[in-house]
């Protein structure tokens, strides 16, 4: 077989030498004759020929056509719709699945329609899977695109139309010329319109598309997305409430402080039912100790961004209202040279236990037992110590005999029932009434409109002190903003985030009857939230861990990368995004929150806008 360089080195000219043109033309049939004749003919043989151009004339207009080659239809199931583009040469290299494109409708309306796949064809048919194709391609530096077709399938997402000199949308209810020439969405309002995206709100990121910006001619030229924060379009989607899904590494806790910061900028107010307009006060539960930091700012944050985020209208900076509240448990020692945010110690007085009796139930009571707990032993307490009894006046209480064997006769609470309860409420001692004010004694300093208190728990090493400490005062504020006779008219009387991050450790499915207490808790708190204005902001690396009762009741979904393929599924976000989960890089998102925009891919800012990590 010979090298394929043999055609590599031919050239159709080589051994003529010069004047061997003219002579091959003279002794060919049509110069017998005369030699006058020959010469004449040869005379008037020339090599040059005129170059005829297969460009069209004029300028090019977008990036292709829709074509019908395969079809063309507009269905009510998107399974059924069959909707093509064909991308012009010079466009092919900046086309993105993702991308948003624009076909518009001859009477001025414009289809918004997304890239859901890309595809080579062959122009002409002609088997390339051989030697001589693919070594011919190994030897050139370019490919020529001429051979080729390149499809773009592009799903339809809504039409816009002018009413009245506003941009409007509707569903897709039409098909688009053939031949409609397409073209990039490159403008900010076509761009927000299309995806239902708010102008105004809290800022999550810039859209973004396969992990770049989409960018526009406008300055600034990134798309700023919102969460809608006013009740002119039904209910801030903060009192709907959202969750932070991402792995370690992905930036949620970044993208969490730049989010809570946005809450806590010094014009976000709430409209309460006396006509007041309230700052929000931001409750966070952080088990990693660094939330606090939002109190300082970032020293990296430079003059220039600053001015950026400034005609964003993204607030920043260390936020001067921000304590930290401090759970006394035993021995404990809270050290914070990482944050100057102000410290206040508190304890959990075993009061709060007459409202929540499962605070004192240190594993699983059957309900025989909880009710025993609830209904006998914890009302006797009550009326023999009083409201105020602490919690070692309960277990000595417990420790009697007589009232072990009273209570076994009288048939109201069975001995082995009875000494169940008691060695599961036993090992609180070091939680309940400790040196320190109780919680119920600083809701005032503890409640602070347009303020951050954060309660950190790094500092306690026992998982169980640290799930009483969260879900007591969580119950605290929850109880206070259901009940319709409050104790703490503040908690009942300012608009309330409340962040819990790592949720999944208290919001899990389990069956234990106390899980069950937290989780009925909760679920009525976010089915309740909107109408007492208040919101959970739930952060956590095992979304599939959250108790679906209250996930549920999530509107605003944020996933961050996440390398679980259970953890991915649970988020229920859609198809087409969920596949780009695992490969997002930090600080890429998915944002899903049906009542704000489309589904959508964020890129959150590279910076946090308060101070972020330890030295």
């Amino acid at each position: 077989m010979s090298d394929l360089g043999d055609f590599g080195d031919f050239d159709a000219d080589a051994g003529i030498e010069d004047g061997s043109a003219a002579d091959a033309a003279g002794s060919s049939p049509s110069s017998s004759g005369s030699e006058g004749t020959a010469s004449s003919t040869t005379d008037e043989v020339t090599d040059d020929f005129e170059a005829t151009t297969v460009e069209p004339s004029g300028e090019d207009v977008g990036i292709g056509t829709i074509c019908v080659s395969q079809g063309l239809r507009i269905a009510e199931d998107e399974d059924d719709t069959t909707l093509r583009a064909y991308v012009t040469r010079g466009n092919r290299s900046s086309i993105r699945i993702g991308s948003y494109l624009l076909a518009p409708y001859p009477d001025g309306e414009t289809l918004f329609c997304r890239i859901t796949g890309l595809e080579y064809a062959q122009q002409y048919h002609a088997d390339d899977a051989t030697e001589i194709h693919a070594r011919r391609a190994m030897r050139t530096d370019e490919i020529d695109e001429a051979d080729y077709k390149f499809v773009a399938n592009l799903e339809p997402v809504a039409v816009l139309y002018d009413d009245d000199g506003e941009l409007k949308r509707r569903m897709t209810d039409r098909v688009p010329k053939p031949q409609t020439v397409i073209r990039q969405a490159d403008d900010t309002e076509e761009i927000k319109t299309g995806l239902k995206m708010p102008d105004d709100g809290v800022f999550l990121g810039h859209l973004s598309v396969g992990g770049e910006k989409v960018r526009t001619a406008a300055s600034p030229p990134t798309i700023d997305y919102r969460l809608k924060d006013d009740y002119d379009a039904g209910d801030p989607l903060v009192f709907r409430h959202s969750l932070i899904a991402g792995g370690t590494g992905s930036g949620k806790t970044h993208g969490a402080k730049n989010i809570l910061r946005q809450y806590l900028a010094e014009e976000r107010t709430y409209p309460m039912d006396d006509g007041r307009e309230v700052s929000p006060a931001v409750v966070q539960f952080d088990p990693q100790d660094e939330y606090a930091q939002m109190h300082d700012d970032n020293p990296d944050l430079d003059d220039e961004f600053a001015r950026r985020l400034e005609r964003e209208g993204i607030a920043y900076g260390g936020h001067d209202e921000t304590t930290a509240f401090i759970p006394k448990v035993g021995s404990a020692s809270y050290a914070a040279g990482h944050h100057r945010a102000e410290q206040v110690e508190f304890t959990i007085p075993f009061s709060m236990v007459h409202d929540n009796p499962w605070l004192v139930a240190g594993s699983g009571l059957n309900d025989n037992q909880y009710g025993a707990l609830t209904t006998v032993l914890l009302p006797r307490f009550r009326k023999q110590y009083g409201s105020d009894g602490t919690y070692e006046e309960f277990t000595t209480f417990l420790d009697d005999p007589a009232l072990r064997e009273e209570l076994d006769e009288s048939g109201r609470v069975h001995e082995a029932t009875f000494d169940a309860v008691r060695r599961r409420v036993l090992g609180f001692g070091h939680i309940f009434d400790q040196d320190a004010r109780p919680i119920t004694e600083l809701v005032h300093d503890f409640i602070q409109p347009g303020g951050l208190t954060v309660v950190p728990t790094y500092h306690i090493n026992d998982s169980r002190a640290t799930e009483a400490i969260v879900l007591a005062v969580s119950s605290l504020i929850i109880d206070q903003k259901l009940s319709n006779d409050p104790d703490y008219d503040r908690i009942k009387e300012t608009p309330l985030v409340l962040g819990m991050d790592e949720a999944h450790n208290f919001l899990t499915d389990a069956d234990s009857v106390q899980a069950g207490k937290v989780i009925t808790k909760f679920t009525e708190a976010a089915k309740q939230g909107r109408k007492e204005r208040l919101g959970l902001f739930l952060i956590t690396q095992d979304p599939q861990d959250i108790h679906d009762a209250v996930f549920k009741q999530i509107n605003t979904t944020v996933v961050l990368n996440l390398g679980d393929e259970d953890a991915i599924k649970s988020v229920n976000i859609p198809s087409n995004l969920e596949s780009k989960v695992p490969y997002m890089e930090k600080g890429q998102m998915v944002v899903y929150s049906p009542d704000n925009s489309e589904p959508v891919e964020l890129i959150g800012l590279p910076k946090c806008l308060t101070r972020h990590g330890r030295d």
